[in-house]
């Protein structure tokens, strides 16, 4: 619980208080709709809490209440007089069981640390409860003992990969992922050593959520980002959006993987059918997700099992430190451990022989049929080359084939990322996989027009958005030369009008630039007309009509490099901490050069707390050295040097709105 207010909430959120009154409405935040909390004047004349309009313009650049043009540094602290309003407000102590006091809300504070009998009987059970935790590490438990909580509740599973994985708690050996630091191994002080911390796992868990609508048509309120044909492989949440169906529902989260929409499996689609199933209209949305829960320290339930087919395989590394690439889970309705996913690139990947829902028997000899996600990663991470698996196979999963020279994955490895059925080609790369390509065609577009017709075009973009895009167009209208030409479409982006550059323009800037030059006898605009290796599909254009229309996330990814925008994200972290986001992507002799994407970002971790970079970012440079042209063995290293500073150049597209 909070020191200074008594209650339970975020450490970045604002304080919560039970008011006695009902409060002015003069005196509320119009963005958290709570009494103000260290209240700040926008220029426009309006009031919000600090960390919320703070929040706020982390993502816009507007007033919330106006929509007028803001900037944070225009703001500043109300005058005393409000806030000793405000200060003043009637608080009820939160502690009602033992404490009926209320007080002025600036003296609940001095109250809880030192007359409240609720917050002293808190904070002697707490120090109870560290006193038996210490004991109990100053004691460890007889040998064989071991700590098996409760599996997490979860709801009703869905099929194929989700009815295998539910309540699971997943932990990537090696790595928690490619670009996580090793939660296992960090270097001491003196830098001479390895400290091991055996019990550090990334947890996660599948989830079953039913969203209802009381609009079929209603948008969910929420951006996505993935697919089979990227190589972030899986469908990942990259925001919900404020007062959404999503937002309103509580339970999804950017960084959410979503596996199922109404029994259908997604995690092997392209984005663009994501989008479609995701749009489908309905009242009631049936989601399979999964979710990240950040490192845990638990041990985990102990297992057992059964399966048809032994399989040996044996994976060799260059190195101990070396990732394997593989995500293990521990299931609630099964036995055993068992293999969640198989990392795009990593070196399980590259073998081609593990395939996803083999259970693992034993490693390196050690038998693992009543072992954990743990014992396994400890086994693996202590072994400086050849790790030997055996592991069972239930009947119907077939094993791909490797290809001959050992440079590339096997077929069935690209469904290591995106959790799909794999695949088998003799000797042929995943076809689908993105790479990057300028998917773009330019056209100049010159018409004559009479002096009073308008160009019938409405546009979306600017550089003053929180994605810094280009201007594009979102509609042409059935009135005007343009529509009357027929060259330019919607999702077009506008290079210039008439010699005048767009690239570089806010929004307003630009609609003004538009509308000063449509008033010539002749327009000449240049764009580009991105083209989707993918098109879309026919249900989608249709679903469309009801959406506020914005280019797929997808389309983004063909932009050439002169039109992103990148910024810097600057990383902190303490000595013993990982930067908590996974990477993916990067150059493979059989994909060539593919940019690369936050793929996860793990919850309670430097990256997490930063709340600057967003899934399905991607990365230019690390610490000015540019990324293009490494492989995910060379980024990873670099990061992981980075004891307690990184600086990350990315460029961060909005994803798709479903």
């Amino acid at each position: 619980l909070c020191c200074e207010c008594g209650q339970a909430h975020a450490l970045l959120d604002n304080h919560l208080y039970n008011f006695q009154d009902e409060v002015d409405d003069e005196l509320i935040c119009h963005i958290c709709l709570q009494p103000l909390l260290q209240p700040m004047d926008t220029p426009c004349g309006h009031t919000y809490c600090f960390k919320c309009l703070e929040n706020f313009m982390q993502e816009y650049s507007f007033c919330p209440m106006d929509r007028k043009k803001l900037c944070f540094q225009q703001c500043h602290r109300s005058s005393l007089l409000v806030q000793n309003l405000l200060d003043k407000l009637p608080v009820l102590c939160p502690f009602k069981a033992e404490c009926q006091q209320s007080m002025q809300r600036c003296e609940l504070e001095a109250h809880l640390q030192n007359r409240c009998p609720g917050f002293k009987k808190y904070k002697s059970e707490l120090q109870r409860k560290k006193n038996a935790i210490s004991r109990g590490k100053e004691d460890p438990p007889a040998k064989g003992e071991t700590s098996t909580p409760k599996d997490p509740e979860v709801l009703s599973g869905g099929s194929s990969l989700v009815a295998e994985s539910s309540g699971a708690a997943v932990v990537s050996l090696g790595t928690a992922e490619p670009g996580l630091v090793n939660p296992a191994f960090e270097e001491t002080e003196e830098g001479k050593s390895l400290v091991q911390k055996w019990n550090y796992v990334l947890v996660a868990e599948t989830t079953t959520i039913e969203l209802h609508r009381e609009d079929p048509e209603e948008e969910l309120g929420m951006r996505i980002v993935g697919g089979k044909d990227t190589p972030l492989g899986n469908i990942v949440v990259q925001e919900v959006l404020r007062d959404s169906v999503v937002a309103a529902d509580g339970r999804i989260a950017p960084g959410d993987h979503i596996l199922e929409v109404n029994g259908v499996n997604i995690s092997s689609v392209t984005h663009c059918q994501a989008v479609s199933f995701l749009r489908h209209p309905g009242p009631v949305l049936h989601l399979v997700v999964l979710q990240e829960k950040g490192f845990s320290s638990k041990a985990q339930q102990d297992c057992s099992s059964t399966a048809r087919e032994v399989i040996h395989v044996t994976l060799v590394k260059r190195d101990r430190s070396e990732p394997l690439g593989i995500k293990l889970i521990r299931k609630t309705d099964e036995a055993g451990i068992f293999i969640l996913d198989l990392l795009e690139g990593g070196l399980a990947a590259k073998n081609g022989k593990l395939s996803r829902n083999d259970r693992v028997l034993s490693i390196n000899g050690q038998d693992l049929r009543q072992g954990t996600p743990e014992a396994a990663a400890q086994i693996i991470q202590t072994t400086e080359s050849r790790v030997n698996f055996v592991i069972l196979r239930q009947p119907g999963v077939q094993l791909g084939e490797s290809v001959e020279d050992g440079s590339t994955s096997s077929s069935s490895s690209s469904s290591s990322s995106n959790g799909g059925s794999p695949v088998h080609h003799r000797r042929r790369p995943e076809q689908n996989h993105y790479r990057r390509k300028s998917n773009f065609q330019k056209k100049t577009v010159a018409i004559k027009k009479e002096p009073k017709e308008s160009l019938g075009i409405t546009i979306g973009g600017g550089r003053d958005n929180k994605n810094k895009l280009p201007i594009y167009v979102t509609s042409v209208q059935p009135i005007g030369c343009l529509f009357r030409d027929g060259r330019i479409k919607r999702g077009d982006v506008l290079l210039s009008i008439n010699g005048i550059d767009l690239t570089h323009l806010n929004y307003y800037e630009a609609v003004s630039a538009l509308k000063s030059n449509a008033a010539s006898p002749s327009v000449t605009l240049k764009a580009l007309e991105i083209l989707t290796l993918t098109p879309p599909e026919t249900s989608l254009d249709i679903r469309e009509q009801g959406f506020s229309w914005s280019p797929l996330w997808i389309t983004w990814l063909g932009l050439p490099s002169y039109l992103h925008f990148c910024q810097d994200i600057v990383l902190t972290k303490g000595n013993l901490e990982s930067w908590g986001f996974s990477i993916v992507g990067g150059f493979e002799e059989s994909k060539g050069n593919q940019p690369f994407f936050i793929k996860t970002i793990v919850p309670g971790t430097p990256a997490f707390r930063d709340r600057k970079l967003k899934c399905g970012d991607e990365i230019v440079a690390v610490n000015g050295v540019p990324a293009i042209g490494m492989s995910n063995s060379e980024l990873i290293p670099m990061l992981k040097e980075q004891r307690n500073k990184v600086t990350l150049t990315v460029v961060s597209w909005p994803g798709s709105l479903v």
